[in-house]
């Protein structure tokens, strides 16, 4: 799974282990969420290796043919189509959510303080 998918389902399973505490295994929403899940899991293959100690559970290592890991593509020191000035890019367009909710905060706060 990709980082936007894992954080999705990670909410999904907080919500899902909510339901099964609550009783609801078989309400509609928790199929959903039982199906959103497996459907997640679908290309999930690989290897984990763990250590289970006085209850608990540690993550020796992990490997799969599938992984979405590249450790080339993570390397500042290798080239490829990745140019610094794309950072700036990135950085201006994910801003621009956050400079909008400023000025508007500036705006409430004004009309607050008339």
């Amino acid at each position: 799974m990709d980082r936007e998918v894992r954080k999705i389902k990670q909410g999904l399973a907080l919500k899902f282990s909510e339901l099964v505490y609550n009783g609801f295994w078989h309400s509609p929403e928790c199929e959903f969420l039982r199906h959103c899940i497996g459907h997640s899991q679908e290309a999930v293959v690989g290897t984990v290796r763990l250590s289970v100690f006085k209850g608990q559970v540690y993550i020796l290592g992990r490997e799969s043919p599938r992984s979405l890991y590249n450790e080339e593509l993570v390397s500042m020191n290798v080239q490829g189509d990745y140019e610094p000035a794309d950072a700036t890019g990135f950085i201006n367009i994910n801003s621009l959510r956050l400079k909008e909710y400023h000025r508007l905060q500036s705006k409430v706060t004004v009309k607050q303080d008339e």
